[in-house]
């Protein structure tokens, strides 16, 4: 995974094991269609910080994840539940910061709507 336009600081504050939610403002980067949902779900795999080579300019830093198997979550019908999330007319605001973290409450209610597969409990 990388985050926030692949800059390393968001990347070294996770530890293996830690849980990571994957929201889609938009279908394709460039892409003007909404998507507006979860779309995936996974744990940190190891402590590895890397960078990877996208283009001849574009060098960001990933971590390795296991995800799992999921189906996109449409975020409307959760705004009203979802904690991290104050001001809910403004929704989309929380997300312009990239990676943040969010209390367990909003987490276990995400991860519950997202797994296909129930026996994932990790």
């Amino acid at each position: 995974m990388q985050a926030n336009h692949g800059k390393p600081g968001p990347l070294k504050k996770l530890h293996v094991n830690d849980w990571v939610l994957f929201y889609s403002p938009k279908t394709t980067y460039l892409g003007d269609e909404k998507c507006q949902a979860f779309t995936a779900i996974g744990q940190v795999a190891d402590d590895k910080l890397y960078q990877h080579q996208m283009s001849a300019d574009f060098k960001p830093f990933r971590r390795n994840m296991n995800f799992y198997p999921c189906k996109d979550v449409p975020i409307i019908p959760l705004i009203g539940m979802l904690d991290f999330i104050p001001v809910k007319n403004a929704w989309g605001y929380r997300f312009r910061f990239g990676f943040f973290e969010i209390h367990e409450h909003d987490f276990n209610l995400l991860k519950e709507k997202l797994l296909i597969n129930s026996l994932v409990n990790k």
